[in-house]
């Protein structure tokens, strides 16, 4: 009885990169591990109620009084639990895939708007990324980066890109046909059509696709604790693999607590900043 035998197939192929592309890969590592290793310095240098009071300061400006008094109290209950450390680790994985997925998301969703080729091409691919299962992004990106951040990054930039791609792409296309017509007729290069009318009109659009990814990126680091990328997911894995109901049970509501902060943050970006809730 004769199969397809896909899995050998994907095997050798990823094999066959591996080998061909290592000095690739070594350069992605140096670059992602300077840019964590970078943002956790600078958010492990200062003291907690400095940043903290950072945090409260922009929920406060940001999204109002009451976001502002979530915030400092969350990060407080945070750092009396223990777990700023990992807090912090686990932010700067975020910041850092976040960041990643919306440099190359951005850019390909405003190429996907001018082109229904590339649209086309990119909607199985955007399909085949958001549906697969998480844990599968983690078998190439060890094999390719070995165990540790980076890979963790990588798998989770491959995870979170998708709706920053799709976002840019439909905010652009609502942008009114009529709109864009009358900054041509009036002289403007596509360019800056591009950067001085669509961009801006997208804008709350592009804020809600910067949001998804941010919220799928803190999903998929935790995750990522299974290959040693560490911060708050290694203290929930070692909850359950070691039966520390009460370790597990505070590192999952570090992680709520960060995932709400994070989400009130930048969903409060695309909207008028007020000081009161």
């Amino acid at each position: 009885m004769s199969t397809l035998r896909i899995g050998e197939g994907f095997e050798e192929l990823i094999d066959w990169m591996g080998t061909r592309g290592a000095p690739v890969f070594d350069a992605i590592r140096s670059g992602l591990t300077a840019c964590i290793n970078g943002l956790e310095s600078a958010l492990l240098l200062p003291p907690s109620y400095a940043i903290i009071t950072v945090l409260m300061v922009l929920a406060w400006r940001l999204s109002g009084l009451g976001t502002a008094v979530f915030t400092a109290l969350g990060m407080l209950l945070i750092q009396d639990m223990g777990l700023w450390k990992a807090t912090m680790e686990t932010l700067a994985l975020v910041l850092s895939s976040a960041m990643v997925a919306l440099v190359l998301g951005i850019p390909l969703g405003i190429w996907a708007a001018y082109s229904r080729v590339v649209e086309r091409v990119l909607r199985p691919a955007l399909d085949l990324m958001q549906t697969m299962p998480a844990f599968v992004y983690l078998i190439p990106a060890v094999l390719f980066f070995r165990l540790g951040k980076v890979p963790g990054v990588v798998a989770t930039v491959i995870f979170a890109m998708p709706p920053a791609v799709r976002l840019t792409n439909l905010g652009i296309r609502q942008v009114p046909t009529e709109v864009v017509e009358a900054a041509i007729a009036f002289g403007a290069t596509p360019r800056q059509t591009l950067l001085n009318v669509q961009l801006p009109i997208a804008v709350p659009t592009l804020l809600a696709g910067v949001n998804q990814t941010i919220m799928l990126s803190l999903s998929m680091v935790v995750i990522s604790a299974m290959i040693g990328a560490g911060g708050l997911g290694e203290q929930v894995l070692k909850g359950i693999t070691q039966l520390r109901i009460g370790l597990g049970f505070e590192s999952g509501i570090a992680v709520v607590i960060l995932a709400i902060v994070l989400d009130r943050l930048t969903h409060a970006l695309g909207k008028p900043r007020t000081r009161s809730s």
